[in-house]
Order: structure tokens, then C-alpha cells, then sequence
């Protein structure tokens, strides 16, 4: 199982980096098993409105969460993800958020996690971290 953090698909609609948008463009088009997180798609929606001077707007982001949830299986926290959130925090210098994520992914089976500013020390609970970058 596959998943991508926000930046990704931050990208997917950000033409001031043609390049970046190109690679996450065809990750995301292509991504086999693919995860949808619970708190990527929140952030997602939060962080679209910085993409709306460029003509991007929060309805378009709307529409692209509930296509990602028609092709993708959706992750949503449990209790257990946040007590995994919890266990990662005490061994891991990662922040809270991507305690989160890393839990998420864990609880999901997700072995490869696309992103582009990540903490790798997630590598120890057996999740890749990819730079697709």
C-alpha cells in the first residue's frame, strides 16, 4: 500500500513549479494501492486556499478529495493510531503531525509514504519514506 502526504497533492496543482507538478502529477495518476489519509485530505482542503491566486479554488480541492476517496482507501484514526501517535513521539524526534502520519500509515499497512519533507526515522517501523523529487 501506497500513500502521499499533502504536499503532494499541494503539487498536483501548483503550476509555479512545473517540474514538481509533472512528478506529483503522474504519482498520484499512477499510484498503485493508494492510501488516502484522514489528515492528508484535511490538511489538503486547509492548505488548497494558498493555491487560490493562482486560480485554484477550494471547490476544485473538494472535488479532488471525494475522486481521491472514490480510487483510494481511506484512512481514518482510531484510538489505536493515536496511541501508536504516542509511542512514536516518545521514541522518534518527529513532530506531533507527522507522528500522526507515520501511525496512519502503520495502521493502514502502508509501506511507502510519498513526501517531500519528511523525517526518516520513520524508516525504523518498516515505512519507506520516498522523496519522488
Amino acid at each position: 500500500m501506497n500513500a502521499v502526504d499533502t504536499n503532494i497533492l499541494i503539487y498536483v496543482h501548483d503550476r509555479r513549479e512545473a517540474k514538481k507538478q509533472a512528478i506529483a502529477e503522474s504519482l498520484v495518476r499512477e499510484l498503485p494501492e493508494g492510501v488516502l489519509l484522514w489528515q492528508v485530505a484535511c490538511e489538503y482542503i486547509a492548505a488548497s486556499r494558498k493555491l487560490e491566486p493562482f486560480g485554484y479554488s477550494r471547490e476544485k480541492a473538494w472535488q479532488d478529495i471525494h475522486k481521491l476517496r472514490r480510487l483510494w482507501v481511506t484512512q481514518l484514526p482510531t484510538w489505536e493510531t493515536f496511541e501508536r501517535t504516542e509511542d512514536l513521539l516518545r521514541r522518534y524526534r518527529l513532530s506531533s503531525w507527522d507522528a500522526l502520519i507515520v501511525a496512519a500509515c502503520l495502521e493502514a499497512g502502508v509501506t511507502s509514504l510519498y513526501s517531500e519533507d519528511f523525517d526518516t526515522s520513520a524508516r525504523a517501523e518498516g515505512l519507506e519514506i520516498v522523496n519522488p523529487f
